[in-house]
């Protein structure tokens, strides 16, 4: 049985510490283990389903990994997305990719979605920061069950998307709630509302 370490470490040495089983992720040098929900991952499954969809409808160089890594620009922390769109053209760029499936890049990296869990501020803080530094083009935050701060989807707390778009540099959100559709520069023919995201959990797609 494989025990995470306590001591902060490099991203090299989580790659070579990390176990072939289970999801980890370093978060400024520590080693943290994933453990969503089941609700999380109906609504992560959904979401890839139907983007993989438009993946295919269009004909589009993406692909969307399971276990594919993320490197920070601290080079000290290492994620795994919910759902991580890969532009399969730049993959040859990549100097860790096949090594230990890993991209730093924002050419490779047009979505990255997180579904948000108990930990939601490592969601709206954490890898917010980290995506909008390395200048990833697209950001979606899926708070399915509206746990999220305040600040983030209003006093009334509501099921939210919060779509991130890097505009000069910098994030600029649209929300989306109940039927609105959501409206994605990653795919703009994407015909999906948020309530159709949400009712995932429920297990009705």
């Amino acid at each position: 049985m494989f025990q995470p370490l306590v001591e902060p470490i490099s991203f090299e040495e989580f790659i070579d510490w990390k176990p072939e089983n289970g999801r980890y992720e370093l978060h400024k040098g520590v080693i943290v283990e994933m453990q969503p929900t089941g609700d999380h991952e109906l609504v992560r499954a959904f979401l890839i389903r139907e983007l993989n969809f438009e993946i295919r409808k269009f004909n589009l160089a993406y692909s969307i990994p399971s276990q594919a890594l993320v490197k920070a620009v601290d080079k000290k922390s290492g994620y795994i997305p919910d759902v991580l769109v890969l532009n399969l053209l730049n993959l040859v760029n990549e100097p860790a990719w096949k090594k230990s499936s890993t991209v730093s890049q924002a050419e490779s990296i047009p979505l990255i979605v997180e579904v948000v869990s108990t930990n939601w501020r490592d969601d709206y803080f954490l890898k917010f920061g980290e995506y909008e530094e390395m200048s990833i083009p697209e950001y979606w935050i899926v708070d399915y069950a509206a746990i999220g701060g305040k600040r983030f989807i209003g006093n009334f707390k509501q099921p939210t998307i919060s779509v991130y778009v890097l505009v000069e540099g910098e994030y600029q959100v649209t929300q989306f709630r109940g039927n609105e559709r959501i409206q994605s520069h990653t795919f703009p023919e994407l015909n999906l509302t948020a309530e159709q995201v949400f009712q995932a959990a429920l297990g009705e797609y």
